[in-house]
Formats: structure tokens, C-alpha cells, sequence
């Protein structure tokens, strides 16, 4: 059963998860965040954030269906809050909801810049762009004080290491310094997810991340600087957002987006109970039949784990989907040339011996 929503927050519920025997329980911030209000209205959950102390910081994956084989993650849950997100199942592995724990209960890695120092300073290390953006957004709100991902860009600079970030964040315009000195030497490249451009719908799919018009705003920044964009219509949620894939790809290339990919929605574990119970409080007029549309595309199921399928959909809808965005791309220019960055240039890190040349 739906919880009411919690102003700012995607998730209106905070059920911990089945899979993992763990008893359910509601949100439970400190004593100020369950007092009520003189009207009678509970305050908001409150946002913490705990130091996380990893041993390694680069993740590594064999997925045939990705496009690269490492990744850095510099925070754990992400207060962006978006409703879908398929990383929200990963607060279960740490006894947290993947509702609104995933929210409000964040952790940071601050040391993830000189870990990363010492990957890259194995003899055996061979480079390859390096994914941020692939988890938890680099540029959530509490990148501004933590500058986690900045610390990450700086040795990536140093090194001469390639790199792509996907962000729904115009705060990645912050960055633009380092960013435009590695995209020219093809070292480089950012997209930025749009799921929507009606305000309303974006505020209820992403309460937190920042207005479309911004992230509009932040790919005519970047591609004026000189850096690779692609647009992520991602994910498309049918009866949701569909119609807008269009319009969506037309904004993005007038400000200068070179490329764009989609993903229809995934609902993972937890996800699918989460989105299903948003839907009954923001759209309960047709929330039957959004379901019934993901899961003809998901082989009848809420959600299809299988690779290659996965990233795509199969059956007419997302037939006609596909259909749709390779059109629009093709009238617009998109996708035209394969952005591929360099590796040849790495240099490993500077150890406590100089480098002679």
C-alpha cells in the first residue's frame, strides 16, 4: 500500500527488503525528524551522510551489454531521489530501505581520489575509460561540499586517463575547467540525462535533481567548451514520458548534444514495488496501464535481468520506441560519428621517485 508522498522525496515508502529476511520497518530519522509539525505534519526525512572507507574504489564488470569495463562511484544512495533508479536495491546489502533510506541515509567516500592513486600506479594497470555516473550520480547535491568527484577528475588530469560521467546535474558545468582541458586531447566525454522536459513530471520522477531546462542549459555549456555530449533519454517510461522522446532529442541537439541513447524503465527487486506504489499516488488514473506496457516489454514480467534484453526491451512497444528515437536522431544529426577516447596517453602517477621525462 502507497504511503502519502514526502515533499522532495521520490520513494513514498521505506520498506527494507524481503530478500535478505530483514524486518520492515518506517523511516527513521532522528527525534527532529519525527516530531510533528504545529499543524500537525511531520517534517521531512532529514538527509545524512556517513564516511565510507572502501578498501578498493574501482569497480569492475564483465557485462556484455556495457560499454566499459571499470567504474567509480564516488557516494553510496543518491538524493536525487529518483523514483526508478535501479541502483536503489544496493542500500538493502547495508540493512537500509532502498526507499527513502536511499535518499536521505548517503554515504561519501572521500578517500576514493588516492585509492584510485594506487590502482593506477599498478605495473600491471592497462587503461580504459573509466565510467563515474554508473550507480549513484557523481554530481548529487552533497558533491558541492564533499568535491569527491572533482578530487577523482584532477588525478584522471594528471594522468591522462580517460573518462565518461552521466549525470542528471548541471553541476557538472563546475568542472568544466578540467573537463574542456582533457576533451581535447580526447581524454573526455559527459552525457546528461533527460527524462523529461514538463517540470511536474520531472519534479514527481526526480524530486531532487536539478530542472530539465538546467540540464538543457548544462549540455550547450559543455558542447560549447568543447566537450563530447550525448543526451540519455533514459529511462523511457511508457505513458509517463514516451511522448516526449521527440522533443526531448530536439532540445538537446540545438544545445549541442552530438549523440543520444535511451533505456526503457527497469524495475530490479525493490524497484518494482517502489514505481508501482508512486504510480498509485501520482498517477492512479493510469497506473494499470503503465504496468501493463512495461511489462510487455519486460516478457511479461516487471522486470528482465537477462543481458542484451535488458538494456533494450523486446516486443512491439519497444520495437516502435527504437523505431521512433533512430528516426529522430537521423533527422537531427545525432549519432552521426562514434566518440572514441584515447588511451595512449595514460601516464601512471607520480610516486615518491619523479618521473624523468
Amino acid at each position: 500500500m502507497s504511503e502519502k508522498p514526502h515533499h522532495g522525496r521520490g520513494a513514498t515508502l521505506n520498506a527494507t527488503s524481503s530478500r535478505f529476511n530483514l524486518p520492515q520497518r518506517a523511516p527513521d530519522g532522528d527525534w527532529l525528524d519525527e516530531r510533528a509539525l504545529l499543524d500537525g505534519t511531520p517534517t521531512p526525512p532529514r538527509t545524512t551522510v556517513t564516511v565510507e572507507h572502501p578498501k578498493t574504489i574501482l569497480t569492475r564488470n564483465s557485462s556484455p551489454d556495457i560499454p566499459f569495463d571499470r567504474s567509480i562511484n564516488a557516494y553510496r544512495g543518491c538524493e536525487h531521489g529518483c523514483i526508478y533508479c535501479f541502483a536503489r536495491p544496493t542500500h538493502a546489502f547495508h540493512d537500509l530501505s532502498p526507499g527513502i533510506d536511499f535518499e536521505t541515509k548517503l554515504f561519501a567516500k572521500p578517500e576514493a581520489a588516492a585509492l584510485l592513486r594506487k590502482e593506477l600506479s599498478k605495473r600491471n594497470y592497462q587503461p580504459a575509460p573509466i565510467a563515474m555516473g554508473t550507480n549513484t550520480d557523481p554530481y548529487q547535491p552533497i558533491e558541492a561540499d564533499w568535491k569527491i568527484t572533482r578530487s577523482i577528475l584532477e588525478l584522471l588530469a594528471e594522468t591522462r586517463h580517460p573518462l565518461t560521467i552521466t549525470t542528471k546535474s548541471h553541476r557538472v558545468v563546475r568542472d568544466i575547467d578540467i573537463l574542456s582541458a582533457m576533451a581535447r586531447d580526447g581524454l573526455a566525454a559527459v552525457a546528461i540525462s533527460v527524462t523529461s522536459l514538463d517540470p511536474h513530471t520531472a519534479r514527481t520522477l526526480e524530486p531532487r535533481a536539478p530542472t530539465p531546462a538546467k540540464r538543457i542549459a548544462a549540455i550547450a555549456a559543455l558542447a560549447d567548451a568543447g566537450i563530447p555530449v550525448h543526451v540519455s533519454v533514459s529511462p523511457v517510461v511508457p505513458a509517463i514520458t514516451d511522448h516526449e522522446i521527440e522533443h526531448i532529442l530536439e532540445a538537446a541537439a540545438e544545445a549541442g548534444a552530438r549523440a543520444a541513447f535511451f533505456i526503457p524503465v527497469r524495475l530490479p527487486h525493490e524497484v518494482a514495488p517502489l514505481f508501482q506504489a508512486w504510480l498509485e499516488a501520482h498517477h492512479p488514473d493510469r497506473a494499470g496501464k503503465v504496468m501493463s506496457l512495461i511489462r510487455s516489454i519486460r516478457g511479461g514480467r516487471d522486470n528482465d535481468p537477462d543481458f542484451h534484453t535488458r538494456m533494450r526491451g523486446s516486443g512491439p512497444w519497444a520495437d516502435l520506441i527504437r523505431t521512433r528515437f533512430a528516426i529522430a536522431c537521423r533527422k537531427l544529426g545525432l549519432n552521426q560519428d562514434r566518440i572514441v577516447l584515447r588511451t595512449d596517453l595514460f601516464r601512471p602517477p607520480e610516486g615518491a621517485q619523479l618521473r624523468l621525462l
